[in-house]
């Protein structure tokens, strides 16, 4: 799944491709990833025109000269793809084997500009969505999510209320959304590594000095994911046609059965853990 760090890239790199481009047309292939009145959603949207992209969380928000604006969510596997000419950029989940032949059986909605360049809503488990809303739909939406860990207002003492009382797990906490907005499974995991604590562990078992590296942990993974312009798994490159470097920097996501590289004594193990793949080392987390 995209996390902060990738689609924050993914904004970016849209706002330098295409803000400014007036829409042609709106075609929809699969309606179930239009929320709401598809007829609403085409109708909106063509004519109008892409001012500026930004995000909050892992959702997309493009602002349109009507006033309205268009959400996108990536949830697990889908990609936005930019095409103009012979140029293909894509941005969102990689897998392998992806079909860039464009539609390919994976696009789902497809919005056409006036300079003959399309974007492309792909989406292989289809869980993604896009949603056009008003502003004061939009406020509404953005009271779902918690604070951020790269804003001015994820101070520690804000963290530090957050895992006050709680008796869930830190990872489970890590990726509740309406108490933390951005943390998916890679930097969760990246995260409780860098502050030497086992993600099963119980919140209410952590000390102070625990809970104090866990908030450097999501300001630091995050800051440097975002620098590297997230994690490239095989096909993924970003909006602006560039791959996410942060993969050369994980240490323990997608590295089951490796010797640790801070310890040099655990191999990391791979859990099942709500219902997710974890990773962490079993001698220097815990």
């Amino acid at each position: 799944m995209p996390e902060l760090p990738e689609v924050e890239t993914i904004r970016r790199g849209l706002n330098n491709q295409i803000a400014g481009l007036r829409i042609k047309s709106v075609q929809v292939k699969k309606a179930r990833l239009v929320k709401g009145s598809v007829k609403k959603f085409i109708a909106v949207l063509t004519g109008n025109v892409f001012l500026e992209f930004n995000r909050r969380g892992k959702l997309l928000i493009a602002a349109l000269k009507s006033g309205q604006f268009l959400l996108i969510h990536l949830k697990m596997t889908g990609q936005l793809i930019y095409q103009h000419g012979r140029q293909l950029i894509a941005g969102g989940h990689s897998f392998v084997g992806m079909d860039w032949r464009l539609p390919s059986r994976h696009t789902h909605i497809i919005i056409s500009f006036r300079d003959g360049s399309r974007l492309f809503f792909n989406d292989l488990r289809q869980f993604g969505y896009m949603k056009i809303v008003s502003k004061i739909e939009l406020e509404k939406e953005l009271k779902k999510f918690g604070i951020e860990p790269l804003t001015a207002g994820f101070s520690l003492k804000n963290f530090v209320e957050i895992f006050a009382n709680k008796k869930t797990t830190v990872k489970a906490l890590l990726l509740n959304q309406k108490l933390i907005a951005g943390l998916g499974n890679i930097y969760a995991d990246e995260v409780c590594f860098y502050a030497k604590v086992k993600p099963g562990r119980r919140v209410y078992s952590l000390t102070e000095g625990e809970i104090k590296k866990l908030y450097q942990g999501c300001r630091v993974i995050l800051a440097k994911a975002v620098k590297a312009r997230g994690t490239t798994f095989s096909d993924y490159v970003d909006a602006d046609g560039r791959q996410g470097r942060f993969i050369k920097f994980l240490k323990v996501y997608g590295r089951k059965g490796e010797k640790c590289r801070r310890c040099r004594r655990g191999v990391i193990v791979k859990i099942k853990q709500g219902g997710r793949g974890t990773h962490y080392c079993p001698v220097c987390q815990c």
